[in-house]
């Protein structure tokens, strides 16, 4: 019988770059966007178009989450029936009248940025950090420090689908490094250190046939570890993983029985940011029609203090 090994057995000789910005950092992988980086992406705006990534809330077809989480809900406040006859719509002089509504929402129910802090073993979170520093709120590594400074610089998208001649990857499907560079090989562009990657998998595509299927054996696709994996994202200073997925990896991994390791090889101890539950659907069609798969990236999650995550609405200008 196979042992599920500690992540702190499997990770004990991965690479961290804890302490690389200072004993303060909070921000992590994105310290490796300087000016540079974000002039060199503007510089491959050509024709102006803009993509919105960001899935929609409130979806009628529904919204995926992560199992045990729920979509978020939004509720009408006042609306025109408010100042029908017996209502209790507010006077104002002039006689407006205004719609309101609110929702509530896991604030990693959406498309996302994760906090630094979001995930951990060994009692430490990214850059050393006490683990209990989490407890009642993220006191260090929470998303505030990511919304405060914004993500701006050259990305690249790898469309996995479409690299393996599939409308979707299905459940529990994997690819490393290797397929990256030989899927933009194929579509003819290189990784560049320092590309923010935006990955599709277009694996959502199955929640919306059928969302009961979907979490009936809920094992997404994505990136798996290994070692090798790990070494080639710190050589490449990767500062931000992006995807269509809710998790942004295999769920978990085959080869090991593990639940999200990268979401601590490289988020916990390299910094790596995670942006997740992406479409990319109309990015990935306008870059198949016109052979473009490299962009300007920008986002900025909202600033919510102590957070573990906040919704963003990344844009992409080609």
């Amino acid at each position: 019988m196979t042992t599920t090994p500690d992540l702190t057995e499997l990770l004990a000789d991965s690479p961290s770059n804890w302490g690389k910005w200072g004993a303060d950092d909070e921000v992590g992988s994105l310290n490796y966007l300087t000016a540079e980086q974000v002039l060199a992406g503007v510089g491959l705006i050509r024709k102006g178009a803009l993509f919105t990534l960001q899935r929609l809330i409130g979806d009628p077809n529904g919204d995926p989450v992560w199992p045990g989480r729920s979509p978020a809900t939004r509720e009408m406040i006042l609306d025109e029936s408010h100042w029908d006859e017996g209502g209790d719509g507010p006077a104002f002089p002039g006689g407006l009248h205004y719609a309101d509504d609110k929702i509530n929402a896991f604030l990693q129910g959406s498309t996302q940025y994760d906090a630094l802090g979001h995930v951990w073993y060994d009692g430490r979170i990214y850059n050393g950090y006490d683990a209990r520093t989490t407890v009642g709120g993220l006191e260090k590594a929470s998303v505030e420090p990511i919304a405060q400074r914004g993500v701006a610089g050259r990305a690249v998208l790898l469309d996995m689908a479409r690299y393996r001649g599939a409308g979707h990857l299905g459940a529990g499907e994997t690819f490393d490094h290797t397929d990256l560079e030989k899927c933009a090989a194929a579509q003819g562009i290189e990784i560049k250190p320092r590309d923010i990657l935006v990955i599709r998998t277009n694996h959502l595509d199955l929640f919306f046939e059928d969302s009961e299927a979907f979490y009936g054996n809920f094992c997404e696709p994505g990136l798996v570890y290994s070692p090798e994996l790990v070494q080639w994202f710190q050589d490449k200073e990767i500062p931000n993983l992006v995807t269509d997925t809710i998790a942004n990896e295999v769920t978990t991994d085959p080869h090991n029985g593990v639940a999200l390791v990268l979401h601590n090889a490289l988020m916990r101890n390299l910094g790596i940011a995670f942006t997740e539950i992406c479409d990319l659907e109309k990015l990935a069609d306008d870059c198949a029609a016109d052979g473009v798969y490299e962009f300007f990236y920008v986002a900025a999650p909202l600033k919510i203090h102590r957070a573990t995550g906040a919704p963003v609405n990344p844009v992409v200008i080609k």
